[in-house]
């Protein structure tokens, strides 16, 4: 046979086998097909790649929310991780009151968002934390200069020292989104550190607080030691059977409890006890008369001074002063046995 009858599948000097062009890599343009091809389907797995992490992370995310008040890194960790966002409430910024902001952190395309409120409270008072009978508290002095409560659903932080009194920061979530006590602690901690930074004041960060106490919880008012203050008793009137009360477990920053009938809503009766001067904002006295040491400073509260601390002493009514006599025995036996609680001095 002559080389011209190698036939057509052989090289184009008509030598060699025709194999490696029948496997159809051989020829320049199924070259580029191939590399074409390749190209497009590492392009494909990278933008996968890329839109996962978009959407399951914060990759791609911004650093800070909230007028840079709210760390990524820390809102994940309180909620999880995921893309982070925010929507800001107000016509001013967060670090100076005059704004809330919901942060939000978004996991996957059909993934329900999670989200808190952020805000900075001002010159509230006591009066704002009458509900916090159930909270768990973590004081100044076993948490580095940390101080504030918190619950599954809600916690605050006050801002460090030097940052002045009444200013807090609160964090919560709502429905079934609650992310545990600690970690709304630590969350509303970190914001704390943040909002003084902007603010210039508090020269030294708080770490994150790692000592919380026990949650209060409801039981039958006990008539012989009314919120487990010994010495603040009631009468056994057939009007003090059926009450409830639930106070928290420590006293720093604050004391708290709430007595109540099983109705919701219903007649109840709040104390609280602010044993933190961050705290405070109603530490001036009115002109009239007091109870021993103690002055009035609002319709509900009295100050006086703890072991060289301005202390102040709330006591509420909301339809209960048939239940519980709203006059001076009730707040005499309130400042002496609340007062030995916190380790007062005498104020009567």
């Amino acid at each position: 046979m002559t080389t011209g009858q190698h036939g057509t599948g052989g090289r184009p000097d008509g030598s060699g086998d025709a194999t490696p062009d029948r496997r159809g890599f051989t020829t320049w343009p199924l070259r580029v097909r191939a590399a074409v091809a390749v190209t497009g389907v590492a392009a494909v797995v990278a933008g996968a790649g890329a839109f996962l992490a978009n959407n399951l992370s914060n990759a791609f995310g911004p650093d800070s929310v909230c007028g840079g008040a709210v760390s990524a890194d820390a809102l994940t960790a309180a909620l999880g991780s995921g893309r982070v966002g925010e929507h800001t409430y107000g016509n001013g910024q967060l670090r100076n009151g005059t704004a809330f902001c919901v942060a939000t952190v978004s996991r996957g395309i059909f993934g329900s968002d999670r989200s808190v409120t952020v805000e900075l409270r001002e010159n509230t008072g006591l009066s704002a934390l009458t509900d916090d009978s159930e909270a768990r508290l973590f004081a100044a002095s076993a948490n580095g200069g940390a101080a504030g409560a918190a619950s599954d659903h809600r916690a605050w932080a006050l801002l460090p020292e030097g940052c002045g009194s009444g200013l807090r920061v609160t964090v919560s979530s709502s429905g079934d989104d609650g992310r545990g006590a600690r970690n709304l602690a630590e969350l509303s901690v970190t914001v704390a550190n943040r909002i003084a930074g902007q603010r210039t004041c508090g020269s030294t960060p708080m770490p994150a607080p790692h000592v919380l106490s026990e949650a209060g919880t409801d039981h039958d008012l006990n008539l012989d030691a009314v919120c487990g203050l010994p010495g603040f008793t009631l009468p056994d009137v057939p009007g003090n059977h059926g009450l409830r009360e639930t106070a928290t477990t420590a006293t720093d920053p604050l004391w708290a409890c709430r007595i109540h009938t099983d109705a919701n809503p219903g007649p109840s009766v709040s104390l609280t006890i602010g044993t933190e001067p961050r705290l405070l904002t109603s530490t001036a006295p009115k002109d009239e008369p007091g109870l021993g040491r103690a002055r009035w400073v609002g319709p509900d509260e009295m100050v006086t001074s703890c072991q060289g601390k301005s202390t102040v002493f709330r006591l509420s009514w909301d339809g209960a002063q048939k239940l519980i006599p709203n006059g001076d025995e009730t707040w005499k036996q309130f400042l002496v046995a609340g007062g030995k609680a916190i380790g007062c001095e005498p104020i009567l």
